[in-house]
């Protein structure tokens, strides 16, 4: 006999069951020269590419006001960028190559790609006519061949590399501190001037003393550390988060460089 039963939607989830995908919004960056970058954050992601963080304002401005010592004509690696605004800062003070790099998530890399094409009549060109912006999704630790590859050929023997790395807000994911010292290893450039802008706010500040002990183990893996800032926000990003309220709006800004025995042309470099 055979079964009238039917069962129609009964495995249908109903209306609103999931939360609808929240559409991008749009923020802006007001940069010390009073040019306005304005760049498209993704509607939600859980690796935090939604936000416009106080630490990529603050490293945008550090390197606005440093360009001749750190930016212009240097090549630069951004490294968990989201939406970029200190590579398109960089890019605009005329920084010789920018690779903007964020988790190779096609959201994440199509959005990166979004804002630079956004900002590109903000970039001056450069004489040769090479792009001086470019957006690559990449995961921490993993080979650095297709970073590199955006560099122009090392002239004379030089170090090959990137002058400066921009690492804003990163270092709060403690267990990934291993891959970010790997790859600053394998792409900051070998000289006494290379540096990476390592730049962060403890939001969840119970969580602080794990954060910084990502600055021991980049000394173990060849860097010296040296704090260059501490700067006090207006306001926190997040109002009802728990923990220290004038932490959670504190930027601090550290420098690395490499120690002198890990230089090109040293006895001994770290593997």
């Amino acid at each position: 006999m055979e079964d009238d039963f039917e069962t129609g939607d009964m495995f249908k989830d109903p209306e609103g069951f999931y939360p609808e995908e929240k559409p991008p919004t749009f923020a802006e960056h007001q940069m010390l020269s009073g040019k306005t970058v304005r760049v498209r954050l993704v509607g939600s992601h859980p690796l935090y590419g939604n936000l416009l963080w106080n630490a990529g304002r603050t490293s945008s401005h550090y390197i606005e006001e440093r360009t001749d010592e750190l930016i212009r004509d240097k090549d630069v690696l951004e490294i968990g960028a989201a939406a970029g605004v200190p590579s398109i800062v960089s890019a605009i003070q005329g920084a010789r190559t920018v690779v903007m790099t964020d988790y190779y998530d096609p959201d994440l890399v199509s959005n990166m790609q979004y804002n630079a094409d956004l900002a590109i009549d903000m970039i001056p060109k450069r004489a040769d006519s090479q792009k001086r912006l470019h957006v690559e999704g990449y995961k921490w630790g993993y080979p650095v061949e297709p970073l590199l590859a955006y560099l122009p050929p090392p002239k004379n023997g030089e170090s090959s590399g990137f002058d400066v790395l921009i690492m804003a807000d990163v270092i709060y994911n403690y267990p990934e501190h291993a891959n970010l010292v790997k790859t600053m290893q394998q792409t900051l450039k070998r000289t006494p001037e290379a540096v990476a802008l390592v730049i962060f706010t403890p939001y969840e500040p119970w969580l602080l003393p794990q954060t910084e002990k990502f600055f021991p183990r980049a000394e173990e893996g060849g860097f010296t550390v040296t704090k260059i800032f501490q700067k006090m926000m207006d306001q926190v990003l997040f109002e009802d988060d728990p923990g220290d309220e004038t932490l959670r709006k504190t930027v601090f800004g550290y420098e690395l460089r490499w120690k002198p025995d890990q230089l090109e042309n040293s006895a001994s470099k770290t593997a």
